[in-house]
């Protein structure tokens, strides 16, 4: 396992990456590792240019973190995600804008394109709404990502979460580009085609051979 600071640079590059590829703005979002016995994760409130690895808070699995520092006040989510799904070890966490304009709408994304595999499932599914924060929020959050490993969260934005860091924020991309392709379908106002479960089941199967290849 990389050691803290390599891993606490890995988080602020990924905050970094996140805002340049256009997935998330300002202080909103939020990126954390699996460590130890519970993770490391992106504090609240601090501007990603002007994070450091010291910034970066450990909270263990009870919830309790290191004194002196104060975690993102969504940590509780990112822990239920880690309790979930044990082959997860990174979770991406924006509020990226076709992401969030789908989860404002309350609509899991279907399968409108053989992408949509790279969640595990045959859709996106989108959790429902509750206050960011909240326990319940990380209740529904643990339930939806057994599912799929990306989830919409109604009202809110996304949760993306992979083996590693470099995974986990394509992922959130790759949902992003889903949520653009629907969102211009629901606008034409017609029925929209999709794959059949079948279908999707042998993309499931292709993947797991030549799947996204971002090596540790």
């Amino acid at each position: 396992m990389n050691n803290r600071a390599t891993l606490s640079r890995q988080i602020i590059h990924t905050c970094l990456e996140m805002t340049r590829l256009g997935l998330n703005q300002g202080t909103a979002g939020n990126v954390s590792v699996r460590y130890q016995d519970g993770m490391l994760i992106t504090p609240t409130g601090m501007p990603y240019e002007r994070m450091t690895e010291e910034a970066i808070v450990y909270v263990d699995q009870q919830g309790k973190h290191e004194a002196g520092k104060l975690p993102s006040s969504e940590w509780q989510f990112h822990l239920a995600v880690y309790n979930a799904r044990q082959d997860v070890n990174a979770v991406v966490h924006n509020h990226a804008l076709n992401c969030t304009a789908v989860a404002i709408l309350g609509k899991p994304i279907p399968p409108i394109h053989y992408m949509i595999a790279v969640g595990g499932s045959d859709h996106i599914p989108c959790v429902p709404y509750a206050t960011f924060g909240s326990q319940t929020l990380a209740n529904y959050v643990y339930d939806g990502i057994k599912t799929s490993k990306a989830i919409l969260l109604a009202h809110h934005g996304l949760i993306a979460a992979e083996e590693n860091l470099d995974k986990a924020l394509w992922l959130a991309h790759e949902v992003d580009v889903l949520a653009a392709w629907y969102l211009k379908l629901l606008a034409t106002g017609l029925d929209i085609p999709v794959l059949s479960s079948e279908e999707i089941q042998v993309v499931l199967e292709k993947f797991k051979s030549y799947g996204l290849r971002i090596e540790e």
